[in-house]
């Protein structure tokens, strides 16, 4: 046999190792396909939360400014009440 040629156990172990090889990539395509998805999840997450702490802020807020109109309100109507005493 000349060096240039590869016996059959040579080349069946090559297959496996190809073999192997493609099982590898096509797992580590799969795993990075559900680690995209996973991501786009999660942002999808962190935007819907983002929407409804800037919602709960803008409600404390008009919360905070209703407060304080009644507080000047009451105030005004404890002045008129002690000037009528």
């Amino acid at each position: 046999m000349s060096e240039s040629m590869i016996s059959v156990d040579e080349f069946q172990a090559l297959e496996q190792k190809v073999l192997r090889a493609v099982e590898i990539v096509r797992h580590e395509r799969e795993a990075r396909a559900a680690a995209e998805a996973e991501a786009a999840s999660l942002r999808e997450q962190l935007n819907s939360l983002t929407s409804q702490v800037t919602d709960a802020q803008t409600n404390v807020q008009t919360l905070n400014q209703e407060r304080e109109a009644v507080k000047v309100r009451v105030e005004r109507m404890l002045r008129q009440m002690d000037e009528l005493l």
